[in-house]
């Protein structure tokens, strides 16, 4: 298999100056206002209306389901008509989602909001705008993504505070209705003033290895798309786990609340010093690189933490280092191996199992820490992160005739 080198025609390209900087803002406003929201608002929901938290957030769980349902249409029409018209469409469902929170009468209505919540965070995250970059700059897509996961990456950091603010402010109504004009009101003008892609080149004269790809026909192919999904969808679970339940498993190898929220406040910083390494290093090496070491990263830091070093801190730095890689090689990866020539809809059939397996984790690692403990918990989810990395390391022998001709 070779790399695809897409023969387009000549035409105007929107500048990544311009096009980055615009996504990466929506990008940290989409995130806060989806993935990132629950966290600081899902207590006073329930403190205000008496719901159930376990159902409140289930409505989370129920939009990533969603998200990843619709994944592989998004990457289809991102493919055809470019990302402006999907990000837009975004935009006004994730507004009418925020909306339909705010206004929610009943535990119903607000997890059924999540249903139009799920569609908006499935055309908008970060699998959408990595498609939009690479419909727009093809192979040359890979440096514009690296710098759109560094404003990824500040999404809890800008919009936790801001949150807390509007929720103190406003309530967790008013923090709804809020979120939802600005993407309605600031969001959506970008996407359609900035974005502007109609004039982006047409891929569709890529060579025809990208074609061969795009259609997993080859077995070797099929067999190497079903190593990347899989990786991907093993990797994304292990960081909702440790995501949603980090602090208790901090406090099970003795650390006081107030440490463990010290200690998981690194992780955020350890993924943007990486993706910013990243940056600067990715032209001297194939992105199989990146994902070999991001999950060896998280093997490693996974592997420190359950064994219970005395110092946490430089676990959760490698962990965070090796998840933050993870965003950069999930989107440059596939770039890389299939071409551009059908990227977008890659990428769509490539989120779908990784976005139903962040729905179901924060349940799935609830039900082994109470079945076996949290340490038990721990130790399979170190097993997990190691197969992972076994899974990568035949992904590296599979596409070694690829990686060596681009060394």
């Amino acid at each position: 298999m070779t790399s695809a080198a897409a023969n387009t025609t000549t035409v105007a390209v929107p500048s990544s100056k311009i096009i980055v900087p615009a996504l990466g803002i929506t990008q940290i406003l989409a995130w806060g206002s989806s993935y990132y929201l629950l966290a600081v608002l899902a207590k006073p929901i329930a403190a205000d209306t008496g719901w159930s938290l376990t159902w409140i957030v289930a409505g989370l769980s129920l939009g990533l389901l969603i998200a990843g349902l619709v994944s592989p249409l998004v990457g289809r029409q991102i493919h055809r008509r470019g990302g402006r018209p999907v990000l837009a469409a975004s935009a006004i469902l994730l507004g009418i989602g925020l909306l339909g929170l705010a206004a929610a009468p009943s535990l119903p209505a607000f997890v059924a909001a999540w249903i139009v919540m799920g569609l908006g965070m499935g055309a908008g995250l970060y699998d959408a705008a990595f498609s939009t970059l690479g419909r727009l700059y093809g192979q040359a897509a890979r440096h514009t993504i690296t710098t759109l996961t560094l404003f990824g990456g500040l999404a809890s950091t800008a919009c936790w505070p801001l949150s807390a603010f509007l929720v103190t402010e406003l309530g967790w109504r008013g923090a709804c209705a809020s979120y939802a004009g600005i993407h309605l009101l600031f969001s959506l003008p970008i996407y359609l003033f900035l974005i502007a892609d109609r004039n982006a080149p047409s891929w569709e004269g890529a060579d025809k290895a990208a074609e061969r790809g795009a259609e997993i026909r080859p077995a070797r192919l099929r067999t190497l798309f079903v190593l990347l999904a899989t990786t991907i969808m093993v990797g994304s679970m292990l960081s909702t786990v440790i995501s949603v339940h980090l602090l208790t498993m901090l406090q099970t190898q003795g650390v006081t609340l107030a440490a463990a929220v010290a200690l998981g406040a690194i992780v955020g910083p350890s993924q943007v010093g990486a993706r910013f390494i990243e940056m600067l290093v990715s032209r001297y090496h194939h992105p199989i690189w990146t994902k070999v070491t991001s999950v060896s990263l998280v093997a490693l830091g996974l592997g420190l933490f359950w064994a219970g070093i005395p110092i946490l801190a430089p676990a959760l730095i490698l962990y965070g280092a090796g998840i933050g890689l993870e965003s950069i090689a999930r989107a440059t990866l596939p770039l890389a191996l299939f071409g551009a020539g059908n990227y977008a809809p890659i990428m769509g059939r490539l989120a779908m199992p990784s976005l139903i397996a962040q729905a179901a984790a924060p349940s799935l690692g609830a039900l082994l820490m109470q079945l076996f403990g949290v340490e038990a918990a721990l130790g399979t989810v170190v097993v997990i992160a190691v197969v992972n990395l076994a899974l990568v390391l035949v992904l590296v022998a599979t596409t070694a005739p690829q990686w060596r001709r681009s060394a």
